[in-house]
C-alpha cells in the first residue's frame, strides 16, 4: 500500500473518530440541558411576582411551612441516625440471637414507600383503628377516649422507620470497611467496646453516616405522599395546592424554587461535612472480631433490632395483607388497568433513562473534557430534586414550547393545534428521565469501569468502527449493569407519586395515584391492594442490595 493511501486511510479514521467524539460530547450536553432547563424555568418564575399573592402566602402558610419543615428535618435527622447507626453497630460488631437474619432483614423497609407506611400507621392507630379499640376494651375506657396520631411526632416516626435504612446501610458498610488493627489497638489501650466505638469507630464512619443522612433528608424534603396522608403541610403539599387548588402555576413554581433551595443547601452541607470528616485507614482491612453479647444484653439487642423490623416492615405487611383479603372483591378491571399503566410508564422510563445513562457514562469514560465532565454532573443532579419541583419545571417548559409550536402552526395553517406535549405521557417521561438519570448512571458507570481498555483497542485493531464497537462489544458486556439500572429505574418510577400526580394525562392513573386518592378518603382497606403490589415490586432492588452486601 502506498504512502498516500496510508495517509488517506489515516485521515478517514481520524475524521470518523472526531465525528464519534463530537456525537458523544454533544449528546451528553443535550441530556444535561434536559435536566437543567426545568430548573432554569422555575428560577425564571421570580421574574413575574404577584405582590398580593405573596403577601397572603407570607402572612398565612409560609410560617407554618417553615416550622413544619424544620421539625421534620430535625426529627428525621435524629431518628435515622440513632436507629441506623445503632443497628449497624450491633449487626456488624456484636453477636446476639437472630443477628444473621436481622442483618439483611433490616434493609427490607427500603421496599415500603413512605405513603404506604403512613396510611397503614393511621389506619391501625387512629381512633377507629384496631389498636385504640383494643386499648379501650382492655382497660374498660369510655368509647370517646382516644389519643391523637395525626401530629408532628407521627409523621416523623413514619419517615424515620422508612428512611433509617439509608443510614443503616452506609454506616454498616463503613463499619465493615474499617481496619481490624485500629479497633484492636483501641481495645489494647484499655477501652471498652462502647468506648472504642464512640472514640474510634464512630468518628471514622462519619463520612458514610453523613452520606446516608443526607439521602434520608432529601427524601424527607421531597416527600409528598406521607405528609399528605397526615395533613402535615410542607412545601410539597403547598405546591400541589397552588397548582390544583388555586390553578396558579407561577406561584407553584416559586414555592418549588424555595424547596429546591432547601435541597441544594442540604447537598452543600453534606459535601462540607464529608470533606471535614475524612479519615485514612492504615491498618489491616477486614472484619473486626464480633463481641458475643450474653444475658440481658443479648436479649436487649435482639429485642431492639426485632422491634424496629416489626414496626417498619413486618407489622405493616401483616396489616396490608389483612386489609387486602377484606377488599379482594375490589380486584376488578380497573385495578388491572392501573397495573398496566404503572408498568408501562416504568418500562418506558427505564428504556429512555438507561439509554441516557449509557451516553453519559460512555462520554465520561472516553471523551472526558472539562465540559463533558460538567455536563455529566448536571445530568446526574436530578435525583436530588423533588419530583414536585421537576413536575412544575417540566410543565412550564412544555407549556412554553407548546405555545411557540401553536403560534407557528396557526400562522402557517390557520388551525389551532392544541396541546402537543403538555398534559401527555411525554411530560411524565421527561420528569422521570430527569429524576432518575442518576439512579441509572451509577450501575452503568460501574459496569463500564470493569471493561479493560485493551478490549476496546483489540476490537479497533480488527477494524471495528465506533458503532460496531458499541453494538458488539460494549452492550453485551454491559448487560448486567444495564439490567440493574433498568430495574432500579422501573421500581422507582412505579413508586413515584408527586410528579405522576401533577403531570399524568387524563385517564393515566397509576397504583401510586390510586393509593393517594383512596387514602385521601380514608379508605385504608381498598388502598391495601395497590400498596401490596408496590411493596412487592420494591423488594426487587432490596434483594439486589442484600446480595451485594452479603459478607
Amino acid at each position: 500500500m502506498s504512502t498516500s493511501s496510508l495517509h488517506i486511510r489515516s485521515e478517514l479514521t481520524r475524521h470518523r473518530a472526531d465525528g464519534a467524539a463530537g456525537f458523544w460530547r454533544w449528546s451528553t450536553r443535550l441530556l444535561a440541558v434536559v435536566v437543567l432547563v426545568p430548573l432554569l424555568v422555575i428560577a425564571a418564575a421570580w421574574l413575574n411576582v404577584d405582590p398580593d399573592i405573596w403577601a397572603h402566602l407570607t402572612g398565612t402558610i409560609l410560617p407554618d411551612l417553615a416550622r413544619n419543615t424544620a421539625w421534620l428535618v430535625i426529627g428525621v435527622s435524629v431518628g435515622t441516625v440513632l436507629i441506623g447507626v445503632s443497628l449497624a453497630w450491633l449487626t456488624t460488631l456484636c453477636e446476639f440471637p437472630g443477628r444473621r437474619w436481622l442483618d439483611w432483614a433490616l434493609m427490607l423497609p427500603f421496599a415500603v414507600p413512605t405513603y404506604v407506611l403512613a396510611f397503614v400507621f393511621l389506619g391501625a392507630l387512629d381512633f377507629a383503628g384496631p389498636v385504640q379499640g383494643a386499648i379501650r376494651d382492655l382497660f374498660g375506657l369510655p368509647g370517646s377516649w382516644s389519643f391523637e396520631v395525626r401530629n408532628t411526632f407521627g409523621v416523623i416516626l413514619v419517615m424515620t422507620l422508612v428512611l433509617y435504612p439509608y443510614v443503616y446501610m452506609l454506616a454498616r458498610v463503613a463499619f465493615l470497611g474499617q481496619g481490624q488493627s485500629t479497633f484492636e489497638a483501641a481495645r489494647s489501650l484499655g477501652l471498652t467496646p462502647w468506648q472504642a466505638f464512640a472514640r474510634v469507630s464512630l468518628p471514622m464512619a462519619r463520612p458514610g453516616i453523613i452520606a446516608g443522612l443526607s439521602l434520608a433528608l432529601m427524601e424527607a424534603l421531597a416527600d409528598f405522599g406521607a405528609v399528605a396522608v397526615f395533613n402535615y403541610d410542607t412545601f410539597t403539599t403547598a405546591i400541589y395546592k397552588a397548582w390544583f387548588g388555586f390553578f396558579d402555576l407561577n406561584s407553584a413554581a416559586q414555592l418549588a424554587s424555595l424547596l429546591l433551595g432547601l435541597v441544594l443547601l442540604a447537598l452543600l452541607a453534606e459535601r462540607h461535612f464529608r470533606a471535614r470528616a475524612r479519615f485514612a485507614e492504615t491498618g489491616r482491612s477486614g472484619r473486626a472480631h464480633r463481641f458475643e453479647l450474653r444475658g440481658w444484653k443479648a436479649a436487649a439487642a435482639a429485642g431492639y433490632a426485632t422491634l424496629i423490623f416489626v414496626l417498619a416492615f413486618a407489622a405493616p405487611m401483616v396489616q396490608l395483607l389483612a386489609w387486602a383479603w377484606e377488599s379482594i372483591d375490589h380486584l376488578d378491571g380497573r385495578y388491572w388497568a392501573l397495573l398496566v399503566h404503572t408498568f408501562s410508564l416504568g418500562v418506558g422510563a427505564a428504556l429512555v433513562t438507561v439509554a441516557g445513562a449509557f451516553v453519559l457514562a460512555f462520554s465520561r469514560r472516553y471523551y472526558p473534557d472539562r465540559f463533558t465532565r460538567f455536563s455529566v454532573r448536571v445530568g446526574t443532579l436530578g435525583y436530588a430534586l423533588p419530583g414536585s419541583v421537576l413536575a412544575v419545571g417540566v410543565m412550564l417548559s412544555l407549556t412554553w414550547l407548546d405555545q411557540r409550536i401553536a403560534d407557528a402552526w396557526l400562522a402557517l395553517t390557520g388551525v389551532e393545534p392544541g396541546l402537543l406535549l403538555g398534559g401527555t405521557v411525554v411530560g411524565l417521561l421527561l420528569a422521570y428521565f430527569a429524576r432518575f438519570l442518576a439512579v441509572a448512571y451509577g450501575p452503568v458507570e460501574a459496569a463500564l469501569e470493569r471493561i479493560r481498555p485493551s478490549i476496546r483497542d483489540a476490537a479497533r485493531s480488527l477494524g471495528a468502527g465506533q458503532w460496531e464497537l458499541v453494538r458488539r462489544v460494549y452492550l453485551p458486556m454491559l448487560r448486567p449493569g444495564l439490567f440493574t439500572a433498568a430495574l432500579l429505574v422501573l421500581v422507582d418510577t412505579m413508586k413515584e407519586m408527586p410528579a405522576t400526580l401533577l403531570l399524568r394525562p387524563f385517564g393515566w392513573d397509576t397504583l401510586a395515584v390510586r393509593i393517594y386518592e383512596l387514602t385521601s378518603e380514608g379508605e385504608w382497606e381498598r388502598a391495601a391492594l395497590p400498596a401490596i403490589a408496590l411493596v412487592l415490586v420494591g423488594l426487587l432492588p432490596v434483594v439486589l442490595l442484600v446480595r451485594k452486601s452479603a459478607h
